[in-house]
């Protein structure tokens, strides 16, 4: 049990990390990866640095992070959800975490899959979250698109409850073990069928699948994902927070690009920071501290 786990390790995670665990608290990092940072060529507009490297500028804020003795796991989180005493519950691949409070610093997804018709079908059959939705396609026959770990766990949350689930890769390779009874087609996807509910999908082969429902799970899970599995506001690919970053579900706290406003480091640094503090005191006046 963890006081307080990041999901991110840049400028906003790392910087939260350093509040938190000043404050005396158990904290722990999770990243996939470096996230915008690491293909960054050049800074030169971030205080006190010169000019230096995406690369550069994240090692050494890890580097601080783990001198300090904080926790840092590569880890790709596939679910958050909250627990009947208000704990997290956070899934990884090989893992799940709890802790009192959460902050996401994953950033903000640079890319979206356009798929003609998606848009249009938003909540009309398409989905992008299995532990939200699933109940609503119960012994009906779905989609899942995508091909990794974030594909995995939504189409096992449909599998229970659902008579068939089709994996659509959209022309990308599979990279994980799928269970036996998950349908796997490799094709790209031309368009979404239907007008006032998906119908299925049309193939580059030409050829038509007949669906009920289409999850969207491309890629890994991104912090819009992540907050809309549990529930927190957002509005476009943004999730939404007060002055103390701290969304409308009590104990979980956003920062940096994931947020609303500029997208510069110096931001992210400030977010950062100030989701340290406010994940402090929420601890301490609720008196949930594990030490």
């Amino acid at each position: 049990m963890f006081d307080v786990i990041i999901l991110g390790k840049g400028p906003a995670g790392i910087q939260a990390s350093l509040y938190v665990k000043r404050a005396g608290l158990n904290v722990l990092v999770l990243a996939k990866d470096g996230g915008a940072l690491m293909k960054t060529e050049s800074i030169a507009n971030y205080y006190g640095t010169g000019t230096l490297s995406g690369p550069e500028l994240l090692n050494a804020g890890i580097q601080q992070a783990t001198d300090l003795g904080i926790e840092i796991r590569d880890a790709e989180v596939t679910s958050i959800s909250m627990e009947f005493d208000g704990s997290f519950l956070v899934d990884t691949m090989t893992d799940s975490l709890r802790c009192h409070a959460v902050i996401i610093a994953t950033g903000s997804p640079r890319t979206t899959v356009k798929i003609p018709n998606l848009k249009e079908l938003e909540g009309k059959g398409v989905s992008y979250c299995a532990v939200c939705d699933a109940f609503f396609y119960r012994k009906k026959t779905v989609a899942v698109i995508g091909q990794g770990a974030y594909a995995l766990h939504e189409a096992q949350e449909l599998l229970p409850l659902v008579q068939q689930v089709i994996l659509l890769t959209h022309g990308l390779p599979v990279e994980v073990d799928f269970p036996d009874n998950v349908e796997i087609n490799t094709a790209k996807i031309e368009r979404i069928l239907g007008t006032d509910h998906v119908e299925g999908v049309l193939l580059a082969d030409r050829s038509e699948i007949k669906l009920d429902g289409v999850f969207v799970a491309l890629g890994s899970a991104s912090s819009f994902d992540l907050a809309l599995k549990i529930g927190a506001q957002v509005e476009g690919n943004k999730i939404l927070t007060d002055d103390n970053r701290q969304t409308n579900v009590p104990g979980l706290f956003a920062a940096g690009d994931c947020t609303t406003g500029t997208m510069q480091i110096a931001k992210a640094v400030g977010d950062g920071m100030v989701a340290g503090l406010s994940v402090v005191s929420y601890i301490r006046t609720k008196k949930l501290t594990t030490k």
